[in-house]
């Protein structure tokens, strides 16, 4: 048995839409795969009972396939489902990093992005590799479409705040406008290079700033029950910067290590005003998929 491990992710990051990606320190998904004569599933964890088993609709499934891996995969979900956490990516990750382990193919992380991202096509239709690069990688990512993916380390403190909602990634998508004013292109560009170079720096102020962005985050969170009244209150509190977590409902907020536990009361307090519970992990970039 291999038994691997790969995080929670954040994508979009604001000014990234389809591009951008963070690795979260916790939560985390784990797999566990054991050599078998044809695919089978279990799962147990956050949000079991909406996974399919069938491994021709699970994320896992396809990784296996895809890796010529057959085997008996246990997923223990600390990533729920529907939750912008990159929840799917994290299963798809993990089975790959230990499949790969397990059947000894030598693929490099880098060479398992594109094998993760066709599992994520299973859930969304499409083979985005914004969750699964960040997941594999650790860090923060870039993503490519010709599959290429750069990782930069960074030290950030981070606040993720998952509401007792659910948002369609469907839904988020079709939010999403078809073209966009010049001006906003050129505001969106600045806002991703600014925080490109605060992930580098690992400058929370920096990446704060370059989370703004004026086309997909404003229409994004008219999806999200409370989303002003949270952000302004992680804002009060001391977050440099916030923004939608992929499709959503969890909000993104960035801070400073000392301000991260009143950054989560106030944002947990800000959706309960919306009459919304919510949890908050206390988290930061974290690194990718390990075998434990």
């Amino acid at each position: 048995m291999v038994t691997a491990r790969a995080p929670a992710t954040s994508a979009n990051l604001g000014s990234g839409f389809d591009t951008f990606g963070v690795a979260l320190s916790h939560p985390a998904d784990t797999v566990s795969v054991e050599r078998a004569a044809e695919t089978t599933i279990e799962v147990s964890g956050a949000g079991a009972e909406f996974i399919p088993t069938d491994p021709e609709r699970n994320v896992v499934g396809a990784v296996a396939d895809a890796l010529d891996a057959p085997a008996h995969i246990h997923i223990d979900k600390g990533v729920r489902p529907s939750s912008g956490l990159g929840s799917s990516a994290a299963s798809a990750a993990a089975a790959a990093v230990a499949l790969n382990e397990l059947y000894d193919r030598g693929y490099s992380r880098h060479d398992l992005v594109p094998v993760a991202a066709e599992g994520e096509a299973v859930v969304s239709g499409e083979a985005h590799a914004d969750n699964v690069a960040p997941a594999l990688l650790g860090g923060f990512t870039i993503v490519r479409s010709d599959d290429g993916a750069t990782s930069i380390a960074a030290d950030l403190s981070l606040v993720a705040c998952l509401p007792e909602v659910v948002v369609s990634t469907r839904d988020a998508r079709e939010v999403v406008p078809d073209s966009v004013s010049m001006a906003d292109h050129v505001e969106t560009v600045g806002n991703a290079a600014t925080l490109t170079a605060g992930m580098c720096r690992s400058d929370s102020r920096l990446v704060g700033r370059g989370l703004d962005d004026p086309v997909v985050t404003p229409a994004r969170a008219e999806l999200i029950t409370g989303y002003a009244g949270v952000r302004e209150a992680a804002l009060a509190a001391g977050a440099t910067g916030v923004t939608v977590s992929g499709a959503g409902p969890s909000v993104l907020a960035v801070c400073e290590p000392g301000e991260r536990r009143s950054v989560a009361i106030e944002m947990v307090e800000g959706f309960a005003d919306a009459g919304v519970g919510a949890r908050a992990y206390q988290t930061a970039v974290g690194d990718g998929a390990t075998v434990l």
